[in-house]
């Protein structure tokens, strides 16, 4: 099963290229060359209606630069420019767990406190078999709590259309305290600490437990902690709504603007690029020690995926660290990503939500390499499995190490590259691939599914079946397997 980063899901991605060895730091011809890619593939993204208006900021050695394509509007032509807000969506949660790591830091809080201390009221339910809900489990997406609640989603069949303006309606009408009804009767789906799982909910007891340890509302905390010592423009309430972008689905309908504040803490902030590009210099700077906190890894293995205070971590395919998040709202996606030891951060804001923001990933990623060049590793290796057609890949991975022992190969980066190679009608290619993962990774349910999926491609059906079952064995909540395995039984 190929795994995608979704909507609002805050986990699992393939690394992305490295910056190569070329030209001098900072140099006027590598300037003129990002210029150049950035102009080009962003052009392409709008004129492929991939979105209506897309604003980057980009910070490469402490110095920002921009780029803007399209229009804030549908109703006239009306290019965005560094100083257009667009709504940044769980994004937000990066800033709410940084006001943590301030509260951390000052003493105010821990990380392993029992999130009920700071909750009014009793919460039997709020822990699985005597493990409680924690602090640190709102922010690094393992708390196991319900998504939204209360939800204000509609049920059952409805118009997307008119989806979100329902949703926005039921917002209206939440008392400010309805929440902690709600949470009374609440299911973990799992024990706290274990699992990841997208969560509104937690970052907005997250927010609700800093506004109460601090005495202070969110609004003023985010002013103090983030906005202002950033030189950031503020990112709440409308006294820029002159500025926002005007929001659209992917048929093109217009979106309301989320201002509710039932969802401010986990994905209701909004900045430009211009203010987006100064947090990501003082992220990539890390000067203040709750910065530094913020982005230390508190659940995973960051050589295969790990999550700090709501920032994603994993490596690069030559080993370097990367941050990411990505966010969407009714009518806007952002996508955020940032490579602490090569000085390098990129945001991208668009007016477009969904499937926007994997896409904009995607432009993050070709630009990347498209500018400073395919990592050396990278390069050796593929090479490598061309030349061998892609069978034996452990071999072939151990051989390209002894010259490149940098070479960073996980999972999920492997795993995608395996669909890809499906996606160009190569199974026997993408085989080999997903071989490799079910050897590095016998114990990854989804190693053995895509196996299955690349042996059921090429008609072997008594292989398909038995990695479908190995699939199952793992984890038995795979419906995927589940429903190939039965097709495949009855035919």
């Amino acid at each position: 099963m190929k795994l995608r980063l979704l909507a609002t899901l805050v986990l699992l991605c393939s690394a992305a290229p490295a910056f190569a060895a070329g030209s001098p730091k900072g140099s006027r011809a590598e300037q003129t060359l990002m210029d150049r890619t950035f102009e080009r593939l962003g052009n392409e993204f709008i004129k492929e209606g991939r979105t209506d208006g897309m604003s980057i900021a980009v910070v490469k050695d402490g110095k920002a630069h921009f780029y803007d394509f399209g229009t804030t509007t549908r109703d006239k032509a009306q290019p965005p420019t560094e100083d257009s807000v667009y709504e940044i969506g769980s994004i937000s949660k990066i800033f709410t767990s940084l006001l943590l790591a301030h509260a951390v830091a000052e003493g105010r809080i821990g990380l392993q406190d029992d999130i009920r201390r700071y909750l009014p009221g009793d919460y039997p339910s709020l822990a699985w078999e005597g493990t409680p809900v924690r602090i640190v489990d709102l922010a690094n997406t393992t708390s196991a709590l319900p998504d939204n609640l209360p939800n204000p989603f509609p049920q059952g069949k409805v118009d997307p259309d008119q989806a979100p303006f329902i949703a926005l309606e039921a917002m209206k009408s939440f008392k400010p305290d309805q929440v902690y009804e709600e949470l009374k009767s609440a299911k973990l789906s799992a024990k706290p600490g274990t699992k990841p799982q997208h969560s509104n909910l937690a970052a907005d007891l997250l927010g609700r437990i800093l506004e109460k340890v601090y005495g202070e509302p969110y609004e003023a905390l985010v002013a103090r902690y983030v906005e202002k010592p950033f030189g950031m423009a503020p990112g709440t309430g409308r006294s820029r709504a002159a500025d926002e972008v005007k929001g659209y689905n992917k048929r093109q309908v217009a979106m309301p603007r989320l201002y509710e504040r039932a969802f401010l803490m986990a994905g209701g902030l909004r900045y430009s690029t211009t203010d987006m590009a100064k947090f990501l210099g003082a992220e990539l700077a890390a000067a203040d020690p709750a910065v530094r906190l913020s982005q230390q890894p508190v659940w995973g293995d960051p050589d295969e995926a790990a999550t700090s205070l709501n920032w994603n971590l994993n490596k690069t395919v030559d080993g370097k660290l990367r941050l990411r998040m990505s966010g969407s709202t009714f009518g806007c996606s952002s996508y955020i990503e940032m490579y602490p030891e090569l000085d390098y951060g990129i945001v991208l804001l668009a007016n477009r939500p969904g499937e926007t923001q994997n896409e904009m990933q995607e432009l993050a990623t070709r630009a990347m390499e498209e500018i400073w060049g395919k990592p050396p590793a990278l390069a050796a290796f593929e090479n490598a499995l061309q030349a061998g057609d892609y069978q034996d890949v452990t071999r072939i991975a151990t051989e390209v190490r002894r010259q490149h022992p940098e070479l960073h190969l996980t999972g999920q980066y492997v795993n995608l590259w395996g669909y890809r190679m499906l996606g160009e009608d190569k199974p026997k290619q993408a085989l080999g691939l997903f071989r490799y993962n079910a050897e590095q990774w016998p114990q990854s349910w989804n190693a053995f599914d895509s196996l299955a999926e690349a042996y059921e491609k090429l008609g072997d059906k008594p292989q398909a079946i038995a990695n479908y079952r190995k699939s199952l064995e793992l984890d038995p909540t795979n419906q995927n397997g589940a429903d190939h395995l039965k097709k495949l039984l009855a035919r």
